[in-house]
């Protein structure tokens, strides 16, 4: 029997039974495209993570004071035990020469507040009161406008440099530079909108807005503790170095005289951003894991397809071994069969998975990995020669005369 017969059977067993075929194609394109789709996903939310980290800049340390530690009176649980960063303390890292590694020191106080405009209103996720430094050091450039400077922050002058989410819905198409809008009863100047920071997905980063420190302090938070202190390295190599730097001048200025109960934590976007790209990468590959447990089931499905098949088809099969068709012939039509289910049912898989990655989902704009669509392609094929395997061999290795005999 030629090849080309082989095959005409082949596609003749299939278009026999249309519907089957088609749902047992449908359970290898869910498989295939989920996995294509999730993988995507997962690298999407890698990407806004590290997008998100990396905004802040991967040379920079930010100071938060407090601790977690035992619940005092119980020894068990945990507990926030806070101990004031000052305005006085970032002073003293910004001075001192025991940090040559440090560039610019900006402390931060945060709140949120509303905005108002001529009727319109907004409420600004976070209000931060810092130094210009703070722009450099955060990646926070500005669209349109400008900074406000240093005598800003001397005066106390009521300026304020806002995000785009803050500026469309104040203003909408208008320019903000100049207007003044008023921020929980007080009047601050737009001087400037800062350059589209993106999202993370859950997070606005665009909702918010910057202000002179002194200014924040004096109309809305009062002059309480810092809500952080954003430290710049003079280089992305230097970050450990100047780490070690500013723990010695934090211990130094707080009394600290035990380094396990330091009141104080140092986040570094460096190692921050490492360990991200792990946690993310595994995050993936599970996903990838997950969506791969239907290309399980659709290939159970295709063992079942296949199986009822020859089941039917016995008595044909009997016949063709009668009339001389041999164990290859027979066993070759119903392999290529259940390839075939799998093939058009993994290219129809891989274009859902290239469509479905054009539609944000829960906040995330997927990012399709190439590696996966090969990936998912091959196993659906494999899948199709591994399940098909064992209906085309108990196919092949019926005997003429029993296979008659069945009806």
């Amino acid at each position: 029997m030629s090849a080309w017969e082989v095959f005409r059977f082949a596609f003749g067993g299939i278009a026999t039974n249309r519907l089957r075929s088609a749902l047992t194609t449908l359970g290898i394109l869910i498989g295939v495209g989920a996995v294509i789709l999730l993988v995507a996903v997962g690298n999407g939310s890698a990407k806004n993570i590290q997008q998100s980290i990396e905004r802040l800049g991967t040379n920079t340390l930010t100071v938060y004071g407090g601790r977690f530690g035992p619940r005092a009176g119980t020894g068990t649980g945990l507990s926030s035990q806070n101990q004031d960063l000052t305005v006085q303390v970032a002073a003293a890292i910004a001075k001192s020469d025991m940090a040559p590694h440090v560039k610019s020191v900006s402390p931060e106080v945060t709140t949120q507040a509303t905005a108002t405009y001529q009727g319109a209103s907004h409420t600004i996720s976070q209000l931060i009161g810092t130094y210009p430094s703070y722009f450099e050091a955060s990646n926070s450039a500005v669209r349109t406008g400008t900074y406000f400077t240093n005598s800003d922050v001397l005066d106390a002058r009521k300026v304020v440099v806002i995000g785009e989410t803050v500026a469309e819905d104040l203003f909408g198409d208008a320019s903000p530079i100049g207007k003044r809008i008023t921020i929980d009863g007080s009047l601050f100047r737009v001087v400037g909108v800062l350059e589209d920071k993106g999202s993370s997905g859950f997070q606005d980063a665009n909702d918010m807005a910057v202000a002179p420190l002194s200014t924040v302090q004096q109309t809305l938070t009062g002059y309480g503790a810092l809500s952080a202190i954003l430290v710049q390295a003079t280089s992305s190599d230097s970050v450990d170095a100047a780490q070690t730097e500013i723990t010695a001048i934090l211990n130094q200025e707080l009394g600290v005289t035990d380094s396990s109960t330091t009141p104080y934590q140092i986040l570094n976007q460096a190692q921050l951003l490492s360990a991200s790209t792990e946690t993310t990468h595994t995050f993936t590959v599970l996903l990838g894991v997950v969506a791969g447990l239907s290309l399980l089931v659709g290939g159970i499905g295709i063992t079942n397809i296949m199986l009822v098949a020859v089941t039917e088809r016995t008595h044909e099969i009997g016949i063709r071994k009668a009339v001389g068709a041999g164990r290859g012939a027979i066993l070759g039509q119903f392999l290529i069969e259940a390839t075939l289910l799998s093939l058009v049912g993994g290219t129809l898989g891989v274009l859902a998975g290239i469509v479905g990655s054009h539609f944000t989902i829960v906040g995330v704009e997927p990012v399709i990995a190439p590696a996966s669509i090969g990936l998912a392609f091959g196993v659906s094929v494999a899948i199709g020669l591994f399940f098909g395997s064992y209906p085309a061999s108990r196919a092949a290795s019926l005997l003429p005369v029993e296979a008659l005999r069945h009806e």
